[in-house]
């Protein structure tokens, strides 16, 4: 636009060097619609070679007449697949129809085009929300959606108006703000929230201390995209923009307008900063949409910061999740604990049970060797040795398992004294499972101790059934017999050491069980406590669904206010007019009787009667007009109407009453 003006400078052309200022307007507006006009015809251009001076002319503002098919390039929405479904979506039935029909008259109920119950603007409205319910079913109809389809209807056809629609919603993060969840919507709350700690950490106090949270005034401005809370050509200015650079005039708007109300926010409890935001804000910025544009390009605003709020946000979802999973590991866990104290209990009670059979398989023997001893039998008693030699080995091969069983025992317990994770289980199922073959292995060989014992016996009842062999004679014999005595008792002792040595066992074992209840009872206590916090949990998130009930519940109470405020304000304004224009019907009767009198044709043609009569009519319609019109009005008009009648009273004169009137 310099350009062309300072070339139509240099030509000395007579347009450029009027001094009018109704000329200088027109030739402006002309060259701007030449501007835009080449730009759309040069879109593809423009986009490649001069975005940033594009990016300038859209935040100055698109003009009215452009904006259909500019909003529609910036969207990429003029060839779009979905366009030829439209009239094949409108046959079909979705199941948000009720819920559009309610909502329709709420959407611009001011507004010409959407203005009565069967007008074409609410009846394309409907057409478009529905066709998009049945386009994006997990979406489906949000109330919030709707003045965004209203914008785009003022500007186009509906057909276009829908294409335009599904783009916004799919390329510029809306359908996400939209979903059942609203992650996004929250995710936007954090973000600005952290905007206004950063710029502006008093008012956060203040917001914080009066309870005034972010989304109580901010939720309807990504929602809607400010177009419920500015007046529409400022709102239509910001969504313009919106087009071109996306949420992030959202942020900055929003921040601005609460940098330039600060000073007032800050000294207002929280009633009074709803009041503000709901009449004071809106109108701020009516004269001069420019000035909130040029501010919200004060504010300071980093999108690398704010993808890691993004990011920052997503894992704090995360953590959430997580914990929430925790407890329900935590639970499984103890329980697969509980079952392998079970079996670790169960091991215990066979290790007992085989510890006191080898004690009776070691008294058999003891008692058998002593037999054979008595017996004097040599062939016998150097059998019995051979037999003493195995049982040694056995024995000690016995008790090398015991000790090694304890150690699994008391490794087992230290393992199970905390909540293990899917790992140490795996690894505490295979040491059970090596415990249990080593006490098979020990059960097997006390079966072979057994059936040697057995054999012995069998076969000192039939040496004995068949009177075997004397006393020993010679002294040889005498001597050999001495030494195996001394063998035995040397054995025997070696019995009472593996006796003493069992019953340590026995009392390590019994510890173990008492550390093993100290445990149980602890793990217990840890159950309780989780089913405890489990129960506060749910009663936590039923209240906090309560909640969300109540604020629901209060944010539609409060947008069906402020559509009835709205009303009653249209209906006093015009009720205003009707009382101004019936004063402009008194003061011109006045004016035509003072005109009257001038002229001389007002007199002999009134009496005293009629004078009266007169009077008692301006009377009745001074109360008309107090009935319809502002108590301030009417209070500045009727004492000098009244003054008047008094002096008409008691003087009988009409002029002078007109006069004062006057």
């Amino acid at each position: 636009m310099r350009s062309m003006s300072g070339s139509r400078r240099n030509s000395g052309s007579s347009l450029v060097s009027s001094s009018s200022a109704s000329s200088n307007l027109s030739h402006l507006e002309e060259d701007t619609w030449i501007l835009w006009g080449r730009i759309v015809n040069e879109w593809d251009e423009w986009r490649r070679k001069k975005d940033k001076l594009l990016k300038e002319l859209i935040r100055k503002g698109i003009p009215h007449h452009f904006r259909a098919i500019v909003w529609q390039l910036l969207g990429n929405a003029t060839d779009m697949p979905v366009k030829n479904q439209y009239s094949e979506l409108l046959k079909m039935s979705s199941p948000c129809e009720k819920l559009i029909r309610r909502d329709i008259a709420r959407t611009y109920p001011e507004h010409e085009f959407f203005k009565g119950q069967d007008s074409l603007g609410q009846e394309v409205l409907f057409n478009v929300m529905k066709a998009y319910s049945l386009v994006d079913r997990e979406v489906g109809y949000c109330q919030g959606s709707a003045f965004i389809v209203g914008l785009l209807l003022m500007q186009m056809p509906e057909e276009e108006a829908f294409c335009v629609f599904v783009r916004l919603m799919q390329e510029y993060r809306l359908r996400e703000l939209f979903k059942p969840t609203m992650a996004e919507l929250g995710l936007c709350i954090y973000q600005f929230e952290y905007l206004l700690q950063e710029q502006l950490p008093e008012l956060n106090v203040h917001f914080r201390s009066q309870s005034f949270h972010t989304s109580m005034y901010a939720s309807s401005w990504f929602l809607t995209l400010f177009l419920t809370f500015l007046p529409m050509p400022v709102a239509t200015r910001i969504f313009d923009i919106f087009m071109y650079e996306g949420l992030e005039i959202i942020f900055r708007v929003g921040m601005a307008i609460l940098q330039y109300n600060q000073t007032d926010l800050i000294q207002l409890d929280m009633e009074g900063m709803s009041q503000h935001f709901q009449k004071v804000i809106p109108h701020q910025f009516d004269s001069c949409p420019d000035k909130l544009i040029l501010r919200a390009y004060q504010v300071k605003y980093n999108p690398k910061r704010m993808k890691k709020l993004r990011t920052e946000n997503r894992l704090l979802k995360q953590r959430i999740e997580t914990l929430e999973k925790g407890q329900v590991t935590r639970a499984q866990e103890a329980e697969e604990n509980y079952v392998i104290k079970r079996e670790l209990a169960v091991v215990r009670q066979q290790f007992s049970v085989t510890s006191q059979n080898l004690e009776k398989a070691q008294d058999t023997i003891g008692e058998l060797q002593r037999e054979k001893v008595r017996n004097d039998l040599e062939p016998f008693v150097t059998g019995l040795q051979t037999q003493l030699e195995q049982s040694r080995l056995q024995e000690a091969e016995l008790l090398g398992a015991l000790k090694e069983l304890q150690d699994k025992v008391l490794d087992l317990e230290k393992r199970s004294s905390s909540l293990p994770d899917e790992n140490n289980v795996a690894q505490l199922q295979d040491e059970l499972k090596l415990v249990k073959l080593r006490e098979l292995e020990t059960l097997h060989s006390f079966r072979e101790m057994q059936d040697t014992v057995t054999e012995l016996n069998q076969r000192w009842q039939l040496h004995m059934s068949k009177g075997g062999g004397g006393h020993w004679k010679d002294s040889p014999k005498k001597n050999a017999l001495n030494e195996l005595q001394d063998k035995l008792m040397g054995m025997r002792l070696r019995e009472a050491q593996a006796q003493a040595e069992l019953r340590e066992v026995k009392l390590q074992a019994i510890q173990l069980e008492s550390q093993n209840q100290i445990h149980s009872k602890l793990i217990g206590r840890h159950e309780v406590e989780s089913a405890v916090m489990q129960e506060r949990l749910q009663q936590l998130a039923g209240q906090n669904k309560g909640l969300q009930a109540q604020l629901t519940e209060m944010k539609r109470k409060q947008a069906e206010l402020d559509c009835k405020s709205k009303e009653e304000v249209m209906a006093l304004r015009l009720r205003e007019a009707d009382s101004m224009a019936s004063m402009a019907e008194l003061r011109q009767k006045i004016a035509e009787l003072e005109i009257q009198k001038e002229e001389g044709l007002i007199q002999g043609q009134l009496n005293h009667s009629d004078s009266r009569q007169y009077i008692t009519q301006l009377r009745d319609q001074i109360g008309e007009l107090k009935n319809e019109r502002d108590t301030h009005t009417v209070k500045a008009l009727v004492p000098g109407v009244s003054l008047a009648i008094e002096t008409h009273l008691h003087e009988n004169q009409i002029p002078l009453m007109l006069s004062v009137f006057l």
